[in-house]
């Protein structure tokens, strides 16, 4: 689902509970709202949001760890990109069709990045795509080195390649992202819990009531951020092309 469309649900949620307490607290008999009442709701409710709030903070951090793990496996994808066209390029001119095969590949894997849609993830994962990687390691690996020299640099090329498909297949594990869906629900129950015994504690008044749907607009922003920096490659929130494109103006070169 659309992460706007879930932050939507969650402040529609909030919200309508902040106005549930409001419209309760107006039918409930008082001695419901005494002193001693308000103080017991405040103690629970003051537990609750703690807990919400430790959590929300765990999920934030979690969030951007994910979403900064990704970027740096891009750049440093990006960088191997680099050096193993250079390393290809000392071997010698017999590397020419490995190298513009490298360069191909790397553009259609920044293109196919860079894109959306349902079935991205499925290109993702064709098999055309995986195949392409491997038979480009075969090639370097059905190098015939004439010298030391180009058996070290073979030796390189190949452990790079090791390290660009490894990087590359990391990302893909991690495009789908790793919040789990149940402990977002409880989230979201929580704050509805906290909200609703805010406005039941409240005046009914339009400035409670702008202030509390502000508050609410507030923790569905802090989902939806949670949920775009939990799948980096996908969303408005996404890590940026710009190294990989650099890099991939660098091979061949």
């Amino acid at each position: 689902m659309n992460h706007v469309i879930i932050a939507l649900i969650v402040f529609v949620c909030v919200s309508a509970s902040v106005l549930l307490g409001l419209y309760l607290r107006d039918h409930l008999p008082a001695h419901h709202l005494s002193d001693e009442s308000s103080g017991a709701i405040k103690l629970g409710i003051g537990l609750v949001a703690t807990i919400a709030a430790l959590v929300l903070g765990l999920l934030i951090s979690s969030a951007k760890g994910s979403f900064d793990t990704v970027e740096n496996d891009l750049i440093h994808n990006a960088a191997s990109m680099v050096r193993l066209d250079s390393v290809l390029a000392q071997y010698g001119s017999q590397t020419e069709p490995l190298r513009t095969t490298l360069r191909n590949n790397y553009a259609s894997w920044i293109e196919l990045l860079d894109s959306s849609g349902g079935t991205r993830s499925a290109r993702l994962d064709n098999p055309e795509v995986i195949g392409r990687m491997v038979e480009f390691q075969r090639s370097v690996a059905a190098l015939v080195p004439a010298s030391d020299v180009e058996r070290d640099l073979q030796a390189r090329a190949l452990r790079i390649t090791d390290d660009v498909f490894a990087a590359r297949s990391l990302a893909l594990l991690q495009r789908e992202g790793t919040l789990p869906k149940p402990l977002l629900v409880v989230l979201v129950c929580w704050l509805a819990i906290i909200f609703g015994t805010f406005g039941l504690l409240a005046p009914r008044n339009g400035t409670i009531i702008a202030a509390y749907l502000l508050c609410a607009l507030s923790a569905s922003g802090a989902i939806f951020l949670i949920l775009e920096m939990d799948t980096p490659l996908d969303g408005i929130v996404r890590v940026s092309m710009g190294p990989m494109r650099e890099a991939l103006a660098r091979l061949g070169h």
